[in-house]
């Protein structure tokens, strides 16, 4: 028996469960799914085997993508580099949504490289805006940030003379490494922290209007 968020049930609910789980039948598991396991009461914790998941690796979100759902190997490096481990985050993405993640990324930061604050302003003006009334603004701009952190990362890859094929946005090496002529390892880094901190804000409400124009400004 799975039962997921379990931190959801009260605290009688748990204690009716302290007897099964001390004495489960020989062909009974329970697991109890958690993302706060603080949550549960002591009773529960001190009879259950504690196993934690990491996010997957991005190479291991792409290999499920491409051989389970038939996913093209671009579209799945794309959808990975989104999904912070998650296979089922990089599944709730349309394909629509991923390409217009990239595409707005890479003028964000091709932006950046321009040097033109007004340039920079009007890309951010654009990610601010969600792409369709299906999906919040805020959501659009996360995806966004979060491709162009990918990109970042990438361009990271290239100065250190890596290989191309390694790139998550590998369909996209050159342009790439174009765009890294602009951006050495100090900048990079600085750009990949103002993205950062463009995240963190958008997680806790920020505006997302200020927050676009800040993380261009700061490219």
């Amino acid at each position: 028996m799975i039962i997921d968020h379990a931190d959801a049930a009260g605290g009688p609910a748990q204690d009716a469960l302290l007897k099964r789980l001390e004495e489960p039948t020989s062909a009974s598991m329970f697991i109890l799914v958690s993302s706060q396991c603080d949550v549960l009461l002591p009773t529960v914790r001190s009879r259950c085997y504690q196993l934690r998941f990491a996010p997957l690796a991005d190479a291991d979100v792409v290999r499920v993508l491409v051989d389970r759902h038939a996913m093209a190997e671009p579209a799945a490096r794309a959808a990975a580099a989104l999904a912070d481990g998650s296979v089922g985050r990089a599944l709730a993405r349309s394909s629509g949504e991923l390409t217009d993640a990239r595409d707005v990324a890479f003028q964000l930061l091709s932006a950046a490289a321009s040097n033109q604050p007004s340039r920079r302003l009007a890309v951010a003006k654009t990610a601010a805006a969600a792409p369709s009334s299906r999906v919040k603004d805020r959501d659009a701009l996360a995806a966004r940030l979060e491709a162009a952190a990918a990109f970042l990362r990438d361009m990271q890859i290239l100065i250190a003379g890596g290989d191309p094929a390694s790139l998550t946005n590998a369909d996209m090496a050159q342009e790439i490494a174009t765009l890294a002529r602009s951006f050495d390892r100090e900048r990079g880094l600085a750009a990949f922290a103002a993205v950062e901190r463009g995240l963190t804000a958008l997680d806790r409400q920020a505006n997302t209007k200020i927050v676009a124009d800040w993380v261009a400004l700061n490219l």
